[in-house]
């Protein structure tokens, strides 16, 4: 947890805003939080050919409906 803490009571809140963010940056937190979001696992080899099989059924039928002219 970052926390800082006013120097003065004459301290502008733009340079606590901007030790904050330093401190942030320093601390490596945010670099963390925006690796664990683009982190995903690897799905599993069945679950690949069943997402295939399915988007292959999609594509033959949208292709049968464009040759009726039904789309």
């Amino acid at each position: 947890m970052v926390q800082v803490t006013r120097k003065d009571e004459k301290e502008a809140n733009e340079n606590i805003i901007r030790r904050f963010n330093r401190k942030v940056l320093q601390s490596g937190i945010l670099a963390e939080a925006k690796s664990s979001m683009r982190f995903s696992k690897d799905i599993s080899k069945t679950e690949r050919r069943q997402k295939a099989i399915i988007r292959k059924e999609r594509k033959a039928e949208k292709l049968a409906k464009a040759r009726l002219g039904l789309r």
